[in-house]
């Protein structure tokens, strides 16, 4: 069960850290990791990292960065400070930024004597569906696009991507077995899409070939959060 749980995340998308500390403290020992997204962070900073890793808890920050290559390299830097587990670029912001970013987290944990932390690019937004996509007049299809830029991120040094569970079996034959596929758009059976286009059950991620599943509201406003944490952990583990 250990080995399921590590491959849970459960994203924070909270704005106070009242919200986290009652769902942390309500999932116990049932979860091990977490994402702090921009809500979170950009509202209350470091305190909700030093918290969760007070908790014991494992942290993936996903902030995305975007930017020239220095830039996102410095700021690679500095997330790999704070002692997160797993931290995000996108992987539109190219070849140079990607390897960049790689480089400068390498050398900051290796001066650091700290783990590194796993980096991964966004590819396409799990929310993007075929009109959206068509509005950015890519002559690609998303699943075509989603593979390519997993490419990109592999050949510049990166440890995985971001991608919907529908593009997981491809990236995952593209890419090989150790390249880490963490899956937003997860939802139990029966669950609501909300903002999310390109969706699996959890089983089904799994199968497809992703190693993490990322599930926010499914959990976090459920009755009983724990009890749905349970859950998807009991579907995963029967996968």
């Amino acid at each position: 069960m250990e080995q399921v749980r590590n491959r849970l995340i459960v994203a924070l998308d909270f704005a106070s850290m009242a919200e986290v500390r009652e769902l942390v403290e309500s999932l116990g020992d049932a979860v091990s990791y977490y994402k702090v997204g921009m809500q979170l962070f950009y509202a209350v900073g470091m305190e909700c990292l030093t918290y969760l890793r007070e908790q014991g808890k494992d942290v993936f920050l996903d902030l995305k960065m975007h930017d020239i290559p220095n830039t996102v390299a410095q700021g690679a830097a500095s997330l790999t400070r704070l002692g997160a587990a797993m931290i995000n670029v996108q992987a539109s912001g190219g070849p140079a930024m990607m390897r960049a970013a790689a480089k400068q987290v390498a050398e900051t944990a290796a001066s650091l004597n700290i783990p590194r932390p796993k980096l991964i690019a966004v590819t396409v937004l799990t929310s993007m569906n075929d009109t959206e996509w068509a509005a950015l007049r890519s002559s690609f299809s998303i699943p075509e696009q989603v593979v390519h830029l997993a490419k990109l991120a592999q050949e510049a040094g990166l440890d995985g991507v971001v991608a919907s569970p529908q593009e997981a079996e491809r990236i995952r034959e593209a890419c090989g077995e150790d390249f880490a596929i963490v899956t937003p758009g997860v939802r139990p059976q029966g669950a609501a899409l909300n903002d999310q286009s390109r969706v699996a059950i959890p089983a089904d991620a799994l199968k497809a070939g992703a190693h993490y599943l990322v599930v926010g509201r499914p959990i976090t406003k459920a009755e009983n959060p724990r009890a749905a944490a349970l859950s998807i952990l009991e579907e995963m583990r029967n996968a």
